[in-house]
């Protein structure tokens, strides 16, 4: 099989940076498993790479879907796969990089089973969403679908519509599909790499990264997406940051109260990202240092062990 690498880890981790490296080293091309980065607006709140980056190695599936658009797991396994398989035919190593957990279990392992969902129920559970409110939602779903409404958080009004469409459509739990083999894995000799942090490093890592993209221009990117009335529940909405900052414009915060409510929503998404790729992503190889130039040395001479593995 054909040889790809995958790095992962929560958001701040240092991921693209390591991707940049190994795909300069290997001659790579390093795809994107970041589900908020795959929409072609707000560049910098989703920390997506700067054209100097783009310039130095292919980069693939950074901004290729507009805002209105969904992107499912298994849309993006699909468009991963074919970014493989043009990346290999090319004599280069795919290289998938992202924070987005399932996005790689998904080309990794593969995908449940789940039949493809109407538009139109999939349009009814949210616009059923939108009239009830969260909490009414989610306690009807717990009469529908028990297990699935234990699983999620009020909050989580994507996933929870997500749970609706499925037991609307096929009448069974999404949970219950979830426990079917999966399906669509690509078929690759993988080598995988997690970067866990120790969480102070990596609260800081968030905390000054936030700082940096608010100098780059955040506030003005922010204050043009809210100016083309996206709707307010686009999966592109969840972008970490884009709430505080908008509820900055319209008055209803201070510029240090928004700043300090970004930050802790980014620690925050960062500490449920350590946790699951701790326990749901079975890696090659963890980094839990700070990725000092040794570190990348040893990383490269791993790499280069597994290329040489049939």
């Amino acid at each position: 099989m054909k040889p790809a690498l995958v790095i992962a880890g929560p958001t701040a981790s240092g991921k693209s940076g390591l991707a940049l490296k190994i795909a300069r080293e290997f001659g790579g091309v390093v795809i994107n498993a970041d589900s908020m980065q795959v929409y072609d607006c707000l560049p910098i709140l989703t920390a997506q790479p700067s054209p100097a980056d783009e310039a130095a190695v292919p980069h693939r599936l950074y901004a290729v879907l507009a805002p209105g658009e969904l992107c499912s797991a298994a849309r993006w396994s699909e468009m991963a796969a074919a970014a493989m398989r043009a990346a290999w035919a090319e004599g280069k190593l795919p290289i998938l990089t992202g924070g987005t957990g399932l996005y790689l279990r998904s080309v990794m392992e593969g995908l449940s089973p789940i039949p493809e969902i109407p538009d139109s129920v999939r349009a009814e559970a949210r616009a059923k969403l939108a009239e009830m409110g969260n909490e009414a939602f989610h306690a009807r779903l717990a009469q529908r679908d028990s297990e699935m409404a234990r699983r999620l958080q009020v909050g989580d009004s994507q996933r929870m519509a997500r749970a609706w469409e499925v037991i609307e459509a096929t009448g069974r739990s999404l949970a219950l599909w979830q426990e079917d083999a999966r399906q669509g894995a690509v078929a690759a000799n993988w080598f995988s790499i997690t970067l866990l942090p120790e969480r102070a490093r990596l609260y800081a890592a968030c905390d000054g990264r936030f700082g940096a993209m608010m100098a780059a221009g955040a506030l003005d990117e922010v204050r043009a997406f809210e100016a083309q009335s996206h709707a307010p529940d686009l999966p592109i909405s969840k972008a970490l940051g884009l709430r505080e900052l908008a509820a900055l414009l319209r008055g209803e915060m201070g510029e240090q109260e928004a700043i300090a409510a970004a930050r802790q929503s980014t620690r925050n998404y960062a500490k449920r990202q350590l946790t699951w790729f701790r326990h749901q992503l079975n890696a090659s190889m963890v980094a839990s240092e700070q990725l000092s130039e040794s570190l990348i040395a040893t990383i490269f001479l791993k790499i280069r062990q597994h290329l040489l593995t049939p």
